[in-house]
């Protein structure tokens, strides 16, 4: 049987995900890992990466099997080369709030919103800050690219993908070029020997090859994969959980939830102005999508799961992290619609949405609020969801419409609480299908498949809606309007609450 593979490094996890003729998983395997904070940088190390890689898939079966392959990464973030590939700086990563200045500029400058994590914002910070590094550049890319480029020799990222790095022309599948020319115009003066699209990796869309294994890529791997398996174009996070949400037709829309936490919706028309909390990126086909990012979702959870997990075992009990988990979600739903007045703010990093630059995890009351453990925990699942509703609710007021929301990542792992809650904050219908909780490895494979197998003129959102997802079902969550009405009062609470967190960065 032949099968593709998808491999993603995530935030918190490499991993590698085998897909049967029938699209289904077969085999999978995995790597945790996790970013450092260095010299006020985020960053992981290059080297762990191709350690994190053979981990992941030396668990995977049969992999002599595979006839196609697909690497995906998590978003944005700078990786700098001289001409021989030589690691300039250490990887910046999505989680970085180090470009203010240089986003902003380029937000003027092209009419058109540059978030901070974007490439092209670092790439600009670097070269006003005066960084020594940036006179010998020669490429920056992406988490992705860079593994890509290693294992196949091929410099491309997918248009997705290059989305993140710098504005996409929809019409022409390419960077836009008017905005390139603005960019060499701006630093025009500084002199510096390149110009901005001689650094850029190529852009390729779903579908088109974008090189084989070579003999030094499957080095790198120790032999766990053979030469000359094709690869599809490597993707970002966003890109590849759109496509295992079936989610890259107009009109239709997708939650990643996990880490970070992030929807991305196909737009149908152009948005009537420019926000700064609306990212404009494309499908991996190149369709044009508004993405709300969110840098902090699970995090905070997770710590609190550890900490009550660590005060049932002085009891004498030894919940696994999956009981742990299953029991708080569950319990949640006891809690009141609006969590009784207790307050979570998740930011343990900055948030570009709401102009943080810095995180500090709060847990605020009144007196006179009702805390108890479910209203506790409902707070913090509503907390990982907050900022992403904040720019939900621009879209909504923009006229954006959504048929489809499907949700997928860790927040959705635990049946139906999530998928809720999520319903509750974007006031639409959020549908989990069976892959929720491995999106992006998935999706990837799915991008192999669609390269190998589409016919001639077949668009990648009627393959995926004609041969991946026909029949397939998944659970649906509608909107509870006491649910809604809850989440709406939380919201107006949490903004204050922002004003908090905000003295709360500059105090503490």
């Amino acid at each position: 049987m032949k099968t593709c593979l998808g491999i993603e490094l995530g935030s918190t996890r490499i991993k590698a995900v085998s897909t049967g003729e029938d699209y289904r998983p077969v085999s999978s395997g995995d790597y945790t890992w996790s970013s450092s904070y260095e010299n006020n940088i985020w960053t992981y190390s290059l080297d762990e990466v191709w350690t994190g890689l053979k981990k992941a898939l030396s668990q995977v079966e049969n992999r002599e099997d595979i006839a196609a392959a697909g690497v995906s990464a998590m978003m944005h973030g700078y990786l700098a080369f001289d001409k021989d590939w030589n690691l300039l700086v250490p990887f910046r990563t999505w989680q970085n709030t180090i470009t203010g200045q240089a986003a902003a500029e380029l937000t003027s400058l092209f009419g058109f919103n540059v978030p901070q994590r974007w490439s092209i914002a670092h790439l600009y910070q670097a070269v006003l800050n005066g960084e020594e590094h940036v006179s010998r550049l020669a490429h920056i890319t992406t988490l992705a690219g860079y593994v890509h480029y290693r294992l196949t020799g091929v410099n491309a990222v997918g248009i997705g993908e290059a989305s993140g790095m710098f504005p996409i022309d929809s019409q022409k599948l390419a960077y836009d070029a008017a905005m390139l020319e603005k960019f060499d115009n701006l630093t025009a003066a500084r002199k510096l020997p390149w110009r901005l699209a001689d650094l850029l990796p190529k852009v390729l869309v779903a579908g088109q090859e974008a090189g084989r294994l070579t003999p030094a890529g499957s080095g790198l791997l120790d032999g766990l994969l053979r030469e000359g398996i094709p690869f599809a174009p490597p993707e970002g996070d966003a890109g590849t959980g759109m496509t295992a949400t079936n989610a890259v037709a107009p009109r239709t829309g997708n939650v990643s939830a996990g880490t970070s936490i992030f929807s991305m919706v196909v737009l149908e028309r152009p948005l009537k102005k420019v926000y700064e909390e609306i990212d404009l990126v494309a499908t991996p086909a190149g369709k044009p999508v508004a993405m709300v990012h969110c840098n902090n979702c699970t995090n905070d959870t997770n710590a609190w799961v550890g900490v009550l997990g660590e005060a049932a075992r002085l009891f004498g009990a030894s919940p696994s992290a999956g009981e742990l988990y299953q029991k708080l979600y569950e319990k949640s739903l006891e809690g009141g619609a609006d969590c009784g007045g207790v307050l979570v703010c998740n930011y343990l990093a900055g948030e570009g949405v709401t102009h943080m630059d810095a995180g500090r995890p709060l847990v605020v009351r009144r007196p006179d609020s009702t805390f108890n453990l479910a209203n506790f925990f409902r707070a913090q699942l509503y907390a990982t969801m907050a900022t992403l509703k904040i720019g939900m609710d621009i879209l909504a007021e923009e006229g954006v419409a959504i048929d489809s929301l499907t949700g997928h990542g860790g927040l959705f792992k635990t049946p139906v609480v999530g998928q809720r809650y999520m319903a509750a904050a974007c006031n639409a219908p959020v549908t989990c299908m069976d892959t929720a909780g491995e999106g992006g490895p998935y999706g990837m494979a799915l991008l192999a498949w669609y390269m190998l197998r589409k016919a001639e003129g077949e668009s990648l959102e009627d393959y995926l809606a004609n041969r991946v997802f026909a029949g397939v079902s998944g659970s649906v969550a509608a909107p509870d309007e006491a649910a809604a009405a809850g989440f709406k009062t939380y919201i107006q609470r949490y903004k204050a609450l922002l004003q908090v967190e905000r003295a709360a960065v500059e105090l503490i």
